[in-house]
């Protein structure tokens, strides 16, 4: 492997086990079984029940697995908005998701604010039947708080809540009990290529679905009902991508043996003194200046010489991520996900102390 260090927030630093189960899954003739095999239904079985754990889900959580969180979207406005969702949107992420329901012709809505700012309301129109989230704006490194999520749940019971997990699960918390669906895709926290999504949905989601179904077209062959007929069989509609669900189930299994407390509790110190570096350094400023709103995953300063600073680090082997979109020339992100030791983490604090 690569003796460069990622720390880009996707795609990102592979996992540390991921080589070993890369050849084991090559050993075993993953890529080449047959995705209706009793071997391959064992392998989705096993993921299934590794991803269920790390998440901590509820029952009556499904996992699906799609072609990125992009699909997602694409997916959830099909499936369970008739009319209108209502998005909450402070980066380029959440923003998609929103411009996505109006290509699909719904007249939904948004409350929007400046990137990496906080919302000083939550309020959601009476006639949205879901509600856009993004728990972790990869774009500015903003995390929407446990606590906002459930005053929405708690304002709107009867809406569906869509959460965007990508570079936020497993490394933060999320409570499945105060949202019905979620998503990520494999190449950010763990630590796999791209070329994975993973959806998840719970009973509500279920049943509005079901019903939409009688009324008008979800879709093709990845409609929920379509993948909940296979997923209950432990299967999937299509040829999926076996050898990635193989290692995304391995790579679970792993954070499991670390534990899930320590791999938060790492998060939380690495994103400390990251945080820190940035506030002591006369070059580098915060973008969201709610200390509370602040990723632990994908931690951002400002800088307008982010050039000299990525330089610098990439002469080194190490490789940081740049600002997105508009913000490519003034922001570095540096990844923060359970591959990335405390160690690394410390070494590029006392690297950023030697650029003046």
């Amino acid at each position: 492997m690569s003796n460069k260090i990622y720390f880009t927030p996707g795609p990102a630093q592979l996992f540390y086990t991921f080589e070993e189960h890369l050849k084991r899954a090559l050993f075993e003739d993953i890529p080449s079984i047959s995705h209706r095999s009793s071997k391959f239904i064992r392998v989705v079985e096993e993921t299934n029940e590794a991803l269920a754990e790390l998440l901590e889900l509820p029952s009556g959580h499904h996992i699906y697995f799609l072609n990125s969180a992009n699909e997602a979207w694409d997916r959830i406005i099909q499936n369970l908005v008739d009319k209108s969702s209502h998005h909450f949107v402070n980066g380029s992420f959440s923003q998609k998701f929103y411009d996505f329901a109006l290509a699909h012709n719904k007249q939904s809505t948004l409350s929007k604010v400046n990137d990496g700012d906080s919302f000083s309301e939550l309020e959601v129109p009476d006639y949205s039947e879901l509600i856009g989230i993004t728990k972790n704006e990869t774009s500015v490194g903003y995390s929407f708080l446990a606590d906002e999520i459930t005053i929405l749940r708690n304002n709107n019971p009867d809406k569906i809540i869509a959460l965007d997990i990508v570079s936020a699960s497993p490394s933060l918390a999320v409570d499945f009990k105060q949202i019905d669906t979620a998503y990520f895709s494999v190449q950010k926290a763990f630590g796999l290529p791209p070329g994975l999504g993973v959806w998840i949905a719970n009973e509500k989601c279920h049943e509005v679905a079901e019903k939409r179904a009688t009324q008008t077209s979800l879709g093709s062959y990845r409609t929920l009902p379509n993948l909940h007929k296979f997923g209950i069989k432990q299967q999937t509609p299509e040829t999926p991508n076996m050898l990635f669900i193989y290692l995304l189930g391995k790579i679970a299994q792993d954070m499991l043996q670390v534990g899930l407390k320590k791999l938060r509790n790492d998060t939380t110190y690495k994103a400390a003194i990251l945080n820190q570096t940035i506030e002591d350094h006369p070059m580098l400023s915060h973008l969201v200046s709610s200390k509370p709103h602040r990723s632990k995953t994908t931690i951002l300063a400002k800088t307008d010489q982010s050039g000299k600073f990525l330089s610098f680090f990439e002469e080194k082997g190490i490789i940081l991520g740049n600002g997105y979109g508009v913000h490519k020339e003034n922001h570095i992100r540096i990844a923060n996900f359970p591959t990335h030791s405390k160690e690394s983490v410390e070494m590029i604090c006392d690297m950023f102390k030697k650029i003046e």
